[in-house]
């Protein structure tokens, strides 16, 4: 009896190690979007699951949408249907009430993979008037390589009035905490994501309006005494007259007003940071209202991108002052020559509703860049980075010297050493 014991246990152990290895030799392809993808825009070793959740409330729900590391024993496609909606946006003539479809590259609901767990947080936070989806590409890359990503909807208007600013504005900022609380009880020992998410290791990142919400989060503060004198040092005819008109007097006394001041401060408002958060991302990131005594006020390991033909978020008014003025010891400028500030969207391949029912080929393609090729490079900048920052990855690290970074059409500039 005991030999036959024995014999089980032995071949229990060599069953059980030849299923780690065939699931290891039937992992994901490490594949990029191109062939010339770089190193970190190559597909992680992990398979990639997403589901969505509500962080309830009884008087303002947030839905969720969370990518990890999955199990998929049985080799499945990755391959997901995802359902964007328009209805943010409301202008005149504009029939916003129609869906697109995007082809995504994850597992619905896929069982959890615990093998490395618990895995660092990235709160990604969409443009504005956007949805978490429009940003699959990067969250499902980011979940690819072992993080948890978790991008909030966050629930805004954008029309030609811009009425609903100043409370997008602050009430995103907010959002964030919340998130993160949410994010603890998601893997707390009765949360749906058990002991998935290492709550130590905390980074946020955004695009657009997303990429101030992200600066917000980490620490930066208004200064709209120094944008006001910005604005009116401007000439007439020039382009930044464009982010000049987005806070007036009455958008700023609103804003303080949501944070519960009485008055509008002069220099420097509150902070609405989150002391949870380890690193950052920003991705063409509005940056204008924080101006250099505001910015400074960040601390942490940044990471900023964007093109020098933004016209949503000017190159001077966002990533390149974010680079400039934080005071993080560890921070890096990715800029993208001649790109527009789409580039980080999803592409039309996957999304051709944005074409064939609203004909907005500028919503999902660039003049200059192959999106694809721009999204493969976001990529491996910032999943180098976050490996780099929240994983202490050397060679992450040593991938983003400044000696092993030279990518046509992208000027590069660092701190790291």
């Amino acid at each position: 009896m005991k030999r036959q014991s024995l014999f089980l246990v032995l071949l229990l152990l060599l069953l059980s190690a030849y299923s780690v290895l065939a699931q290891e030799a039937n992992g994901p392809a490490p594949v990029g979007l191109r062939p010339d993808a770089p190193t970190y825009a190559l597909h992680g070793p992990y398979w990639v699951g997403t589901g969505t959740f509500v962080i309830e409330d009884p008087t303002d729900p947030i839905e969720v949408r969370v990518w990890y590391p999955a199990l998929n024993p049985n080799g499945a496609p990755e391959a997901i249907t995802y359902v964007a909606h328009w209805d943010k946006y409301q202008y005149e003539g504009l029939d916003s009430s129609i869906p697109t479809d995007i082809a995504g590259r994850a597992l619905a609901d896929a069982e959890v993979d615990v093998s490395a767990a618990p895995y660092p947080l990235v709160v990604f936070s969409h443009g504005s008037g956007t949805e978490p989806v429009f940003y699959a590409w990067i969250e499902e890359h980011l979940a690819s390589y072992g993080f948890v990503v978790i991008a909030p909807d966050h629930k805004e208007i954008v029309d030609a009035t811009t009425s609903d600013f100043p409370r997008t504005t602050i009430v995103r900022a907010q959002t964030i905490p919340r998130v993160l609380d949410f994010a603890a009880t998601l893997t707390a020992a009765t949360g749906k994501l058990a002991g998935m998410i290492d709550m130590e290791r905390v980074a946020v990142a955004g695009q657009s309006y997303g990429g101030y919400t992200a600066l917000a989060a980490a620490g930066a503060r208004f200064d709209m005494t120094a944008y006001e004198q910005r604005c009116a040092a401007l000439a007439p005819d020039d382009p930044g007259q464009a982010m000049c008109f987005l806070v007036p007097m009455q958008a700023q006394a609103e804003m303080a007003e949501l944070l519960g001041l009485d008055s509008i401060p002069q220099g420097l408002w509150p902070v609405m940071g989150d002391a949870r958060i380890d690193a950052l991302v920003t991705i063409a990131g509005d940056s204008y209202m924080f101006d250099e005594q505001g910015l400074a006020e960040i601390t942490m390991p940044v990471l900023a991108l964007g093109g020098t033909r933004d016209t949503a978020t000017p190159y001077d008014w966002g990533v390149r002052p974010t680079y400039d003025n934080v005071s993080s010891q560890q921070k890096t400028l990715v800029t993208f020559a001649e790109a527009g500030h789409f580039i980080s969207l999803t592409s039309c391949a996957d999304a051709p509703g944005t074409v064939d029912v609203y004909g907005m080929h500028f919503f999902c393609s660039d003049p200059v860049w192959d999106v694809n090729r721009a999204h493969d490079l976001l990529n491996h900048f910032t999943t180098a980075f976050l490996l780099d920052e929240l994983k202490g990855d050397k060679d992450a690290h040593a991938a983003l010297l400044a000696e092993n970074v030279s990518f046509p059409g992208i000027t590069y500039e660092t701190t790291m050493k």
